[in-house]
């Protein structure tokens, strides 16, 4: 299935829909940008996995979430500065071969991801 990722609002207990999100490439420093979207209805990506199963590589890559706006727009009273701006997360595929699912569990205050299946 490739790579793909989910988000889940914690604060409301339900997906992220509209939630501003991107995907990079890395090589060490320098990440470079692959995609930009914005979460759909069930809080994923309105295209279906970032990455087919085919052109997932080995290497290592960067998912950015905009918690800040994101809150802000369901009418979230956030602190100037935000807790929580973006969310990064950066991580490895090793086998390509294999599916890698990244969600995130967020609030305003905090979040959690691990790897999915």
């Amino acid at each position: 299935m490739g790579l793909s990722t989910h988000v889940l609002d914690t604060m409301h207990g339900c997906p992220a829909a509209g939630m501003q999100a991107a995907l990079y490439t890395r090589q060490g420093e320098q990440a470079t940008l692959v995609k930009r979207f914005t979460l759909n209805a069930d809080g994923r990506n309105p295209d279906g996995p970032l990455y087919d199963h085919a052109s997932l590589r080995v290497g290592t890559y960067r998912l950015v979430f905009d918690v800040k706006s994101y809150f802000a727009a369901r009418g979230v009273v956030l602190p100037e500065p935000a807790f929580l701006d973006r969310v990064a997360i950066d991580f490895g595929v090793a086998d390509p071969t294999q599916h890698y699912h990244v969600p995130l569990l967020v609030s305003p205050w905090s979040y959690s991801t691990y790897r999915g299946s």
